[in-house]
């Protein structure tokens, strides 16, 4: 059953809701993510609302430019990006979510790392 979540940077610049059942978690191996280790949940862009803080964003672009990878100006944190396999869902860092027992998720490991360099 989905319900309402509130997520955040660290210092709180950038708040966002989710709506969403909470169940799929997933780490993937391309070079950006196995830098930022983050574990994520997928969301539609209509079950994501950006609250606060879009002024203290900064999106990192790279290789076919269509993944869109957020991060707080002020702390550095990043909360979500636009995936590149579906831009219609936004991947949520799950470590910004509250309300999350982390000792109960199963993540999935997902093959980013073969992903095409070119579009």
């Amino acid at each position: 059953m989905s319900q309402s979540y509130s997520g955040s940077c660290h210092c709180s610049a950038v708040q966002f809701k989710i709506t969403s059942d909470l169940k799929e978690f997933t780490w993937c191996d391309c070079s950006l993510c196995r830098k930022k280790n983050a574990v994520m949940t997928r969301v539609h862009e209509s079950d994501f609302e950006l609250l606060t803080g879009e002024e203290n964003l900064s999106t990192y672009v790279w290789n076919t430019g269509v993944a869109q990878h957020h991060f707080c100006k002020i702390c550095g944190i990043y909360p979500f990006h636009r995936k590149r396999s579906d831009p219609s869902y936004f991947g949520i860092n799950i470590h910004c979510l509250g309300g999350i027992d982390y000792n109960t998720i199963q993540i999935t490991n997902v093959d980013g790392a073969s992903m095409s360099m070119v579009e």
